[in-house]
Parts: C-alpha cells; structure tokens; sequence
C-alpha cells in the first residue's frame, strides 16, 4: 500500500508575516514557527494537490499524548479544516495562547 504522506522539508517566506521559515531537519515543515500560519497547497500532506491555495490561520490545539501539541487551522479561503504537529522551533507562546483560546 502506498503512504499518502510525501516528504518535503523546504524553506519558505511566510505570506502571513514574511518570517523566513528554515528547513525543519527531522521532519516536514508546513507552517510558519513564528506565526503558526499555513498555506493550504496539500490533499493529502506533502502532495501539494490542492487548488485552493488560502492561508490556513491557527484556531486551536489539541494535546495528544503521542505527538504532543497539534495545531488546529481554517482556511480562510475554503473554510478547511486541517491539523498539524507543531514543530520543535514552532512560536509556545502563541500555542500555549490557542490552547487556553480553543475556538473549537
């Protein structure tokens, strides 16, 4: 069976706040570490099939046990819902923010 994840790990600028995004290293970077902000370019992680190409902005967080904090977005083109793993260089206090902050 094939994985639905594709692996890229590039650097970026971010659209939301022009941060330079550096490689993750260790895994795939897909949001900004400074801002938390996405883009909405993947169906399925790393695969970069999605048309709709809005900005994905942070709403919330889930704590999991295994993978620690995820990060909960909304496209603000689409309306997606989409969530992620924060990174290890990911902005704490803007997580520790949505989490007390959960809108969902």
């Amino acid at each position: 069976m094939d994985s639905l994840f594709t692996e890229i790990d590039e650097e970026f600028i971010c659209e939301n706040c022009g941060n330079k995004v550096p490689k993750l290293g260790y895994s795939c970077r897909n949001h900004c570490n400074n801002c938390l902000y996405s883009k909405h370019v993947d169906r399925n992680p790393g695969d970069r099939q999605e048309t709709c190409h809005g900005l994905l902005e942070p709403i919330g967080v889930e704590i999991s046990p295994k993978k620690g904090y995820i990060i909960i977005y909304k496209c603000k083109k689409c309306g997606a819902i989409r969530k992620n793993k924060a990174a290890k260089d990911d902005n704490i206090d803007l997580i520790i923010r949505l989490s007390v902050n959960n809108s969902i």
